[in-house]
């Protein structure tokens, strides 16, 4: 057990001994940044917030049908029934 927190000491103390100017080069040098970077994050983004509210009318909808659908069969039994 202390030689796992030795390790993650270590590793914590070579994180912290990175530059930050070192590390802003290299997030630049791997992420292909161009024009239409926004447009891919937008619509990323669009998707993540607009998913839900699709999905929830999606739900809303299909509950509204079952429940009138209950409500018309429970009509017909009891019509049938008197």
């Amino acid at each position: 057990m202390k030689s796992k927190w030795v390790r993650v000491t270590l590793m914590m103390l070579g994180i912290a001994g990175i530059s930050t100017a070192q590390a802003a080069v290299d997030s630049y040098r791997y992420a292909h940044v161009t024009i239409s970077t926004p447009w891919y994050i937008f619509i990323f983004l669009l998707m993540g917030v607009f998913a839900p509210f699709i999905l929830m009318a999606v739900l809303a909808w299909r509950v509204a049908i079952k429940k009138a659908q209950n409500e018309a069969s429970e009509k017909s039994e009891t019509h049938t029934e008197n």
